[in-house]
């Protein structure tokens, strides 16, 4: 019984799972009335998945900022956009290749897997283990919630932070993942998880944000997540010394 329950385990694992994006509610009418869902082949993962996960923006509303859904993949075919959506006959990659993953049946999870510390969802993956398991976002990339350890240490030093907090700087417009805002200083706290700002793309951005918050007169601290992790108390005091 337990070398089958480590097989099933085993099993879910080596599932892979491509995380996808609903865009609109013509997306998810066509995914539910007829069990298909399109990827440019422009943008097309290289690796390989049998299952979908179906990530809903927050444009629907309440259900929005979660997954709820997720397929096995049972054909797949490529065609052109324009033969896929003939009413998009001036969409500008109307003649564009399009692969065309088809379902027989949507299943939806135990519970939804919310997005709970707003990240930006694109084209990702995970395991179908992580999938069923997860609560959030953070957990089914497995990326430690550094934010959420932060969080709690701020609040048993007592020092007053928001979370979340919106700023406009260099015409663009960012969030914060913490901001301690007084009257003489403006303090950001971001906390770098290793795996969400690994890319080149990611740290560009990073330092794009950098730059925009200081020219605005914000004072910025980036925490990496070893740090967080295996010494939250010296991020702690480096957040109170900038604070004073």
């Amino acid at each position: 019984m337990k070398r089958r329950a480590v097989m099933v385990k085993k099993k879910l694992n080596n599932k892979n799972v491509l995380v996808s994006v609903l865009k609109s509610r013509s997306d998810r009418r066509i995914l539910f009335c007829e069990r298909w869902y399109r990827i440019p082949l422009a943008f097309l993962p290289k690796r390989k998945f049998k299952y979908v996960a179906f990530y809903q923006p927050a444009v629907f509303g309440r259900h929005g900022k979660r997954i709820e859904y997720y397929a096995r993949v049972s054909r797949r075919k490529v065609y052109k956009r324009i033969k896929l959506l003939p009413e998009g006959i001036g969409h500008p990659r109307a003649k564009d290749d399009y692969l065309k993953l088809e379902f027989k049946e949507l299943k939806k999870l135990p519970r939804p897997v919310r997005n709970i510390v707003p990240r930006r969802v694109s084209f990702g993956f995970t395991t179908l283990k992580n999938l069923l398991s997860s609560r959030n976002i953070l957990e089914l990339y497995d990326i430690m919630p550094t934010e959420e350890i932060i969080g709690r240490c701020l609040r048993r030093w007592g020092i007053k932070a928001l979370s979340e907090f919106p700023v406009s700087a260099c015409g663009k417009r960012f969030r914060l993942d913490f901001a301690i805002v007084r009257r003489n200083r403006r303090l950001a706290i971001e906390c770098d998880n290793k795996k969400a700002h690994a890319g080149k793309l990611q740290k560009r951005r990073d330092r794009v944000k950098d730059f925009c918050l200081r020219r605005a007169g914000w004072r910025v601290i980036r925490l990496k997540e070893r740090e967080i992790i295996e010494n939250a108390e010296a991020c702690l005091r480096k957040i109170q010394k900038a604070a004073r």
